[in-house]
């Protein structure tokens, strides 16, 4: 009797089992790797670009003496971006392959171009030419291309659009912290 009762169980669990596996696979898009690996080499080549002109200013006395005092520590602000760069690269990703046709995959390069263009054009501006009023005017065209991001890819694909709200999130603190290191 118990020997029947555990087969009869076990036969349920995996009639079960195997239906959810199931239904699963077809929920479950493929990955495209290929869609997946640019988005994020693109992604991180631009985190790279706005490197060269952050990194070697960061110690600086210059940076020093403009640096809010809600500055957050200078090890925080690695993590936060590459998470960040990592979560755009997804949103990149779900976006480009959500979007079957070709006006809508340019409407996506668009925004995201025009956005890593004025990520990196901010670094050059605040750190570059140490020149925080200059990056304070630049960041609001910043932050409307990350609001841009948000609306495109949400309409395109919801998690796409959510994936972008910490990057929206961090540079409303970033704008505040430019306008504090205003002298």
């Amino acid at each position: 009797m118990v020997l029947f009762f555990f087969f009869g169980e076990l036969r349920q669990n995996l009639f079960i089992t195997s239906f959810l596996i199931i239904r699963m696979k077809k929920r479950m898009k493929k990955i495209n790797w290929k869609v997946l690996i640019v988005s994020l080499a693109v992604v991180f080549l631009v985190a790279f670009v706005g490197s060269l002109f952050t990194s070697p200013v960061t110690d600086s006395e210059w940076y020093d003496s403009i640096k809010p005092s809600i500055t957050p520590p200078g090890w925080v602000f690695p993590i936060v971006w590459n998470v960040l760069f990592f979560l755009i690269g997804l949103s990149l990703y779900f976006s480009w392959t959500s979007a079957k046709k070709p006006d809508v995959k340019k409407k996506i390069a668009v925004v995201f171009g025009i956005n890593f263009v004025l990520n990196i054009f901010w670094s050059v501006l605040y750190f570059g030419l140490k020149n925080p009023f200059y990056a304070f005017i630049e960041i609001f065209a910043l932050w409307v291309s990350i609001v841009s991001m948000i609306y495109v890819s949400y309409r395109i694909d919801k998690k796409a659009g959510w994936l972008l709200v910490p990057y929206l999130l961090w540079v409303s603190f970033a704008i505040v912290l430019n306008y504090l290191s205003i002298k």
